[in-house]
């Protein structure tokens, strides 16, 4: 769907004495898709003829979502999750537990299927801690949200 430097978790590339050594920095501490993704380069530099490859996570610098590349908020908006918008200084994400809301005006929530900006938060939490659930009010159809941090 998108390449992990169009996300943003790429951070260095670089050949040592024929080693391959990549930085990644996670989206999210404890991502619990490190592993995979690990394991995917590992296995795609490997394919590529890279015999001996060394995958580090790097702690520093965090990730934001404003590393991601216009691309890679294309390819999402094309899977149908939402992109977060700029990330500036965030306030932490309040948990309120009820019925759905309607979106903060200062958030940069829109519908990926229609484009529509009457969004309803249906949860704070989606399937990874990187995703939020939301509800396009236009053409009702719920969508995942890539949190801005």
């Amino acid at each position: 769907m998108l390449t992990l430097a169009d996300l943003g978790v790429l951070q260095r590339v670089e050949e040592v004495d024929g080693r391959i050594l990549v930085g990644l920095i996670p989206t999210h501490a404890g991502c619990p898709a490190l592993g995979a993704i690990r394991a995917d380069v590992v296995r795609a530099l490997a394919d590529a003829g890279f015999a001996e490859v060394e995958v580090r996570i790097d702690p520093a610098p965090a990730w934001s979502s404003d590393l991601i590349s216009p691309v890679g908020r294309e390819a999402l908006r094309r899977a149908g999750i939402s992109p977060p918008g700029p990330a500036g200084a965030q306030a932490p994400v309040p948990l309120a537990i009820g019925p759905p809301r309607l979106v903060d005006a200062h958030r940069d929530l829109v519908c990926p299927r229609c484009g529509a900006t009457q969004v309803e938060v249906l949860s704070d939490f989606g399937p990874t801690p990187c995703l939020m659930l939301a509800r396009c009010q236009a053409c009702r159809e719920p969508f995942e949200h890539l949190k801005e941090h």
